[in-house]
C-alpha cells in the first residue's frame, strides 16, 4: 500500500481499519463513530478489468449477507475500464452490471452507499461501482481533476482536439492548435498555442475552457 493512500485510510478511519489492496483493488473494512463500515475502491488510477469487477463484487455481496445494513463506502481512484483483449472476449459489461447489481442489492436491503472520489473517476471504472452510490463526494484536487476532464470532452466536441494526461497536467492538441491544463497547488493554469490560421480562435477556445472551469470549480 503507498504511503499517501495509507495517509488517507488513516485520515477517514481514526478509529481503525483492515483494508486490504490486491491488484490495486481496496477490500475490507473500518470504524467508525457510527460503527462498522464495508470498504471497496481501487487505486492507483486503476483500469477495472473483469477480476477487478468480482473481487469487489464478492467483497459487497459478503458484506450484504452478513450485515444486511452496514454501510458500504466506496473509494476511487479509476482511469476506467480495461481494453484488455481477454477482458472483452469475457464481456466485461456484463460483470460490470453484475457489480452494479450488487451494489443495487445492498441498497434494497437497508445499506447507504457513500462514495469518495479521492483520484481519477473516469468512464466504465467509475460507472460500475462508484456512481451508484447515494451520495459521492470528491477531494478538492479530484475535484479539479474532473472538471478538466469535462473540458477535455468540450474541446474535442467543438474543435476535435485531443488530449492525455501526464501527471497533473493534461495536454491537448489537433490541427494547428497545442496546449496544457496543468493541476497545481489551489489553482489550475492554462496555455495554449495556435498557428496562424487558427489564431483567430484563441479567444474562443481559451474562453470555452475558462467557462467550463468556473462553472465547475466556480
Amino acid at each position: 500500500m503507498s504511503l499517501p493512500l495509507q495517509n488517507l485510510l488513516d485520515a477517514l478511519f481514526p478509529h481503525g481499519h483492515a483494508i486490504a489492496v490486491n491488484d490495486s483493488v481496496l477490500t475490507g473494512s473500518a470504524t467508525t463513530e457510527d460503527g462498522e463500515v464495508t470498504v471497496i475502491g481501487t487505486a492507483d488510477k486503476l483500469e477495472v478489468g473483469v477480476d477487478h469487477a468480482l473481487a469487489l463484487a464478492e467483497t459487497v455481496l459478503a458484506s450484504t449477507g452478513a450485515h444486511p445494513q452496514r454501510p458500504i463506502v466506496m473509494l476511487v481512484d479509476t482511469a476506467g475500464q480495461r481494453l484488455a483483449r481477454r477482458d472483452e472476449l469475457l464481456g466485461i459489461n456484463g460483470y460490470f452490471a453484475h457489480l452494479a447489481q450488487t451494489l443495487d442489492l445492498a441498497r434494497r436491503r437497508g445499506a447507504r452507499l457513500i462514495t469518495l472520489v479521492y483520484g481519477e473517476s473516469v468512464s466504465g471504472g467509475f460507472l460500475s461501482f462508484g456512481l451508484m452510490a447515494d451520495h459521492i463526494h470528491a477531494l478538492p484536487d479530484a475535484q479539479a481533476r474532473a472538471a478538466i476532464e469535462q473540458v477535455a470532452a468540450k474541446l474535442s466536441e467543438r474543435f476535435g482536439l485531443k488530449s492525455s494526461w501526464t501527471a497533473d497536467v493534461l495536454n491537448f492538441s489537433g490541427s494547428g492548435v497545442d496546449g496544457a491544463i496543468e493541476l497545481q497547488p489551489g489553482a489550475v493554469r492554462v496555455t495554449a498555442k495556435l498557428g496562424f490560421l487558427l489564431s483567430a480562435m484563441k479567444g474562443m477556445v481559451e474562453g470555452e475552457i475558462q467557462r467550463v472551469l468556473k462553472e465547475k470549480l466556480g
